[in-house]
């Protein structure tokens, strides 16, 4: 009779245990998701600028036709913002090129951005702006996570076309702490162009 009594305690124990678990796993996972992002605390714009090959995207509107190739160049403009050069390949091999500036949201860090691709002779008001904030970086500035603060949008980027797949995966895994459904994300082709 003493044996009976243990065993639903027991399993009783082990069944709030686990509940315990599960409840903490989703708090935490409702945490990231409720926390205000947070850019990392500084860049310097000089390693910052050059071409960056894309790795992993979440879906965007605006880059619904590419497919291969995807490749950000950033350079300085003469007035001090930064010229973004967007490039990639449509799946029937033809190639599209988008240019923007960038405008620094926080000099002197440097670490939160507004993008914008309207025409260069509108492109001074401050309306259609996109957010890009930059969430994670190495210190040889090789990788790099981008997002912006609703967290709908992300691109890990790097200097090379196929960066080691344990940083891809780093990133990957920094990304969702952060909050941010990986369920839709997209691998970007690259091929020699």
């Amino acid at each position: 009779m003493t044996n009976m009594s243990k065993g639903p305690s027991l399993n009783l124990a082990k069944i709030t245990f686990a509940m315990a678990i599960g409840a903490s796993s989703i708090l935490t996972l409702a945490h990231a998701q409720t926390d205000p992002l947070q850019a990392v605390e500084k860049i310097e714009l000089n390693k910052y600028l050059g071409t960056w090959h894309e790795v992993v995207r979440k879906p965007l509107y605006f880059q619904r036709k590419c497919d291969s190739n995807v490749i950000a160049n950033y350079s300085l403009n003469k007035n001090g913002n930064i010229k973004v050069d967007n490039s990639c390949y449509t799946k029937d091999g033809k190639f599209k090129q988008t240019i923007g500036e960038a405008f620094v949201q926080n000099a002197p860090s440097n670490s939160k951005l507004k993008v914008s691709f309207l025409p260069k002779i509108i492109r001074w008001l401050p309306v259609g702006r996109g957010d890009y904030w930059v969430l994670k970086i190495d210190e040889n500035y090789e990788t790099v996570l981008v997002g912006e603060p609703g967290k709908k949008y992300m691109w890990i980027l790097s200097r090379s076309q196929q960066p080691q797949p344990e940083v891809v995966q780093e990133y990957l895994n920094y990304a969702e702490s952060i909050g941010y459904d990986l369920s839709d994300v997209i691998k970007t082709k690259q091929t020699q162009k």
